[in-house]
């Protein structure tokens, strides 16, 4: 990462920076775990211990969309190619190490367990989404193979215009996350402001390589209201294309530079987040198996396959019960 005003511009922003397109940010969650001993909604959806999760992105600088619900900043011209990268290895030890440095503050804190904050210097989870298209990374899966080899599940978030990556991905990550934020193509160009007139049509591709995988898959809808909040019907024709495990409804909120973008007014409520999460099950099939007022979140299950994963199962655990 060349550009010495966006870097100094996401340190100011709190991310700690791990080499020429990566960084690392403390997630609000893992703050709240060590501190206040309150866990993320991922907690108790799929198992993650939040004060062990390590919240970072390969690709700080790489996008091919311009989402106006994303918090990241948007003015700079690298938005695919990435033809100098780091190692995966580098990055992997540069991630962790950033994550202790940030957590080296809390070490005696009041508020702080002792045993917890132990615990939280060996990451057991790593969230591979905060900013950019991860997919970008050309060395995806071995970053990916070394997180398995020391013990570390993944929790990998794309955009899903990348259908090529998903398709060559192996190993495949602990958890797949495909955002499908828009109904429809005219939505998707109007929210997403993608680079590539393809984008749209390279989403629907992933999303029928997603139906194949072996892995736990999700697709989340961030909900925008005004903008993308609606047309239940084509949602689910959409979730009905991937039949992923699960389906997360969930509310925009308003911070980063999203608020240049975006006001309070767009957004929803958890009503408004149920009330489409109620609809769209009744559509898919799915059950509502779980929800965070607090998150605007709705968790909804597979027909028939959301039992492997049941909310409280650990990661290693729902590992072994999708390959059973």
């Amino acid at each position: 990462m060349g550009d010495q005003d966006l870097a100094g511009d996401l340190a100011g922003q709190g991310y700690q920076l791990t080499g020429r397109h990566s960084a690392v940010k403390l997630c609000y969650w893992t703050r709240q775990s060590l501190t206040q001993g309150r866990d993320c909604y991922k907690g108790r959806f799929y198992g993650i211990e939040s004060h062990r999760c390590l919240q970072m992105s390969p690709a700080i600088d790489s996008c091919n969309l311009h989402c106006r619900f994303c918090w990241r900043s948007q003015g700079w011209e690298n938005d695919e190619t990435m033809t100098e990268y780091d190692d995966p290895e580098v990055l992997l030890d540069r991630s962790i190490e950033a994550q202790r440095r940030i957590l080296s503050g809390f070490k005696g804190e009041a508020s702080v367990d002792p045993e917890r904050w132990a615990e939280s210097q060996s990451p057991r989870h790593v969230a591979i989404s905060l900013t950019g298209e991860p997919t970008l990374y050309p060395k995806m899966n071995r970053f990916l193979e070394l997180c398995a080899e020391k013990g570390i599940t993944t929790f990998l978030v794309t955009n899903g215009t990348n259908p090529d990556a998903l398709r060559a991905m192996d190993p495949l990550p602990t958890q797949l996350y495909v955002s499908v934020t828009a109904p429809n193509p005219e939505v998707f160009r109007r929210l997403t402001a993608p680079s590539d007139v393809h984008a749209w049509d390279r989403l629907l591709e992933s999303l029928e390589i997603v139906r194949g995988l072996r892995t736990r898959r999700v697709v989340r809808h961030t909900l925008v209201r005004g903008w993308n909040l609606g047309w239940v019907d084509q949602y689910a024709e959409l979730d009905l294309i991937a039949r992923p495990d699960f389906v997360e409804p969930k509310g925009y909120v308003y911070m980063g530079r999203s608020r240049q973008r975006l006001g309070r007014s767009h957004v929803p409520s958890h009503g408004e987040i149920r009330s489409f999460a109620t609809s769209l099950a009744l559509r898919t099939g799915y059950r509502c198996l779980d929800e965070s007022p607090e998150s605007k979140v709705v968790l909804l299950g597979s027909p028939g396959g959301a039992e492997r994963f049941l909310p409280g199962l650990g990661p290693a655990d729902a590992e072994a019960a999708a390959l059973a």
